[in-house]
This record gives structure tokens, C-alpha cells and sequence, in this order.
């Protein structure tokens, strides 16, 4: 079935979403329509979030009876919807008629397995997922660990789970005037074209643990390398890192910068030879990993979020550390600062494989060659990258051995 109307529905409107539906609008025109179900949390408009220009595709439930009535209609009749976080009454009628829905999801128990002996939420999940398991919806999986959870949980969605994640704006580059641009930064600034900068963005959480990137800095001092580091963002445990950073005698070589716009902070990945993502499962999907990648970074990342095991190819595209792990961590750094050519062998590769299959372009058309696919009862054609078949991935995948 050729896909003319397709509708997204989430919570709100903002910069992770935008590129993946200008994509959706160019290749479907008015077929296309966003449903923001809510205004954007007050949190996240500090970060630089919602202040992009709303386009003509948004319809906002909130605003009038109107606009509610027409969502609960684009729920019913759209060739396609993709669900993500919204209220389940827009699609009840569309289940029941069986029509072809995809749910957008992170995994469902990064909080762990205790949330399933909760009464109200475990009702929620069977409401939500086990009644409707045989029914025409299928998962785009927004980590490499959603598949699991979901098996763990009455196996919900039994091999009904297909890659995908969230997909921020893709720059295109010319790869050597990319990596030139990192020589000539480094040089400008630091007074040297091989000085790395270590770059660290996004809200300073425990759930981030940007401890880890101090402790093995510190190390890697220690030993002689030289390098700067640069945390970009704000948060609960900002003082704490910057305390850890006087205590481990790392000030002179260390920059702290507040919250940047999405544009700006993308321009210091631009600027930055390696970039690192320390955070665990509370991650769920972990958007700077795409960007870094993108930016072609030498990107170091934590095994746990989300993204990891889908765009990190250890040694290829990046270097994954074991989650939580200060000498992992650590080894994987001093690779690269032992061996700068690595780095742009590294970053060259990222930016390469990103601009090839992980983008919104290709994530939008392969949503509706596998819409198509399943609707007409064909296996999934697409082989690898967004909508290609998830398979089952638990959190001890990896491990460390030093290699």
C-alpha cells in the first residue's frame, strides 16, 4: 500500500524532531501532519529547546476543541501513524479498526524491572501493549535495548521491532575540510594543530556521570598526555564536577561553558577532535552521539544509552567504553591520544557511515518502504540502518577485554 497520509503524534514539537519531519513534509506535502499533544516543558526551553519556527505541518490539540477534533480524525483515517509520546486516545479507534500503526519507543524498562510490580503501571502496560500484541502495530525502536524489554514483558511485540532512534538535523561536510577545520581550531586556540580537545555536552545529571571523563583525564595527565577538556552544559552536578576538577589538578587545562543553543553546541563538535558520552541505561537513546558523529568526532560512548550498539562499530566509527568503568574509559582515551591519526580515521568513518544510512533522509523513506512492506504482508526489505529488523540486545553485551 503506497503510504499518502501519515501523522506523528507526540508531546511536543522540538529540534530532535525537526529534521525527520521536514523530511516526512517534502516527501508526503499536506499528507504529512505533526500532532503536539502538549507545550514544551519550561526545563527544556532553558536548553535552547522550542524555538524553532513552527511549521504549517504542526496541529496543536491544546489550543481549541477544533484542532483536538482533527487529531482524533488524522488518528483514525492516516494511512500511516507513528505513535510516540501521546495520549492513547488518538489511536483506540485506529487499533480496533487493525490498521497499521507504529509505536515510537525508547525502551521501557531502563528503570529496571521494578516498575513492572507497580499495580497502575503494570495495567497501563498490558492496556497499552500485551492486549494488543497480534494487532497490526509495530515497534520503531528508539534503543538497541527496546527489543529486549519488550520480550522481557510478555514478549509484547514478538519480532516486531525495527531500529530507529531520534535524528537531529544532518550537516554534510566535505570530510577533509572537516577534519582540516579541527587541526586549524586546535592550533588557533591551543597553539598546537595535534592538541585534542575532549568535548562533553548535555545536562549535568548522576544519570550522565561526568565524573567519569575527570577521573580518567586525570589518569591520562598523569601519564604525560596533553589534551584540554570542555564541558558544555548545566545541571545538578555541575558544582560537583567542577570541585573534582580542582581536586584531581586539572583547572588550567579544563573549560566550563553554560548551556548553548542546539546550532552553536553542534559547531563545537565541529571544532572538536574527540568527543565523549559517559552516561548509563537511564539514557535512552542519547541524541549527542548522533551529532558527534555527524561532527566527526573521534566519539568515545558508555555501551548503556540507547544509540550506542546501533552507531558506535568499536574500532570503525568510535571506541565504546564498558559502562561505568574509569579504566575502560580511560584505555579507550589514551588510544586516541597516543595515536592522533586514529582519531581522523575514526571521525572520517562516523561522518561517512551517518551520511550514508543514519540521517532523517533515509530514516524517512524507510519508514514508508517498511509501512509498505508490512502492509502488504512482505518480510522487511530494508537490510540494515533505520527500519531494519532490531534484534535482541541485553545490557551485558559488552564487555571491556583490552584488546
Amino acid at each position: 500500500m503506497e503510504i499518502k497520509t501519515l501523522t506523528f503524534f507526540s508531546n511536543y514539537y522540538n529540534h530532535h524532531q525537526k529534521a525527520l519531519c521536514d523530511e516526512w513534509a517534502s516527501l508526503l506535502g499536506e499528507g504529512f501532519t505533526f500532532v503536539e499533544t502538549e507545550p514544551i516543558e519550561g526545563f527544556r526551553s532553558t536548553m535552547g529547546w522550542g524555538n524553532e519556527e513552527v511549521p504549517p505541518y504542526v496541529l496543536r490539540t491544546y489550543l481549541n476543541e477544533e484542532s483536538y477534533k482533527k487529531a482524533l480524525k488524522l488518528g483514525r483515517t492516516s494511512d500511516l501513524v507513528v505513535m510516540g509520546t501521546a495520549p492513547e486516545v488518538f489511536i483506540e479507534e485506529r487499533l480496533r479498526l487493525n490498521k497499521i500503526t507504529f509505536r515510537y519507543s525508547e525502551r521501557p524498562l531502563k528503570e529496571g524491572f521494578i516498575k513492572f510490580f507497580i499495580p497502575r503501571l503494570t495495567k497501563k502496560y498490558l492496556h497499552l501493549h500485551v492486549r494488543n500484541r497480534h494487532r497490526n502495530i509495530y515497534v520503531l525502536a528508539a534503543s538497541a535495548y527496546t527489543a529486549w524489554d519488550f520480550k522481557k514483558m510478555f514478549n509484547s511485540y514478538p519480532g516486531k521491532c525495527y531500529k530507529f532512534g531520534y535524528f537531529p538535523e544532518h550537516k554534510v561536510y566535505d570530510v577533509k575540510k572537516l577534519m582540516d577545520r579541527k587541526r586549524i581550531v586546535a592550533d588557533r586556540m591551543l597553539g598546537d594543530p595535534e592538541m585534542p580537545t575532549i568535548l562533553w555536552e548535555g545536562r549535568m545529571l548522576k544519570l550522565k556521570h561526568p565524573d567519569l571523563l575527570v577521573k580518567a583525564c586525570a589518569v591520562l595527565r598523569d601519564k604525560g598526555y596533553k589534551f584540554r577538556i570542555l564541558f558544555v552544559g548545566e545541571g545538578s552536578e555541575r558544582k560537583n564536577i567542577e570541585m573534582l576538577v580542582n581536586m584531581y589538578h586539572l583547572s588550567d587545562i579544563t573549560i566550563f561553558r553554560d548551556f548553548l543553543p542546539p546550532s552553536e553546541a553542534r559547531e563545537k563538535m565541529a571544532d572538536s577532535k574527540i568527543y565523549v558520552m559517559t552516561s548509563n541505561f537511564l539514557e535512552g537513546w542519547g541524541s549527542v552521539i548522533y551529532e558527534a558523529l555527524n561532527a566527526g568526532c573521534a566519539t568515545v560512548v558508555s555501551h548503556a544509552p540507547g544509540a550506542s550498539p546501533w552507531l558506535v562499530k568499536d574500532g570503525v566509527t568510535g571506541l565504546l567504553f564498558e559502562n561505568g568503568s574509569v579504566e575502560s574509559l580511560t584505555g579507550k582515551l589514551e588510544k586516541l591520544l597516543a595515536d592522533p591519526k586514529l582519531c581522523v580515521k575514526l571521525g572520517s568513518n562516523a561522518y561517512e557511515q551517518m551520511n550514508r544510512l543514519w540521517n532523517p533522509q533515509v530514516a524517512a523513506r524507510n519508514v514508508l518502504t517498511l509501512a509498505d512492506d508490512l502492509s502488504e504482508g512482505r518480510k522487511c526489505s530494508i537490510k540494515e540502518g533505520p527500519c531494519s529488523p532490531a534484534g535482541i540486545l541485553k545490557n551485558n553485551w559488552y564487555k571491556d577485554t583490552g584488546v
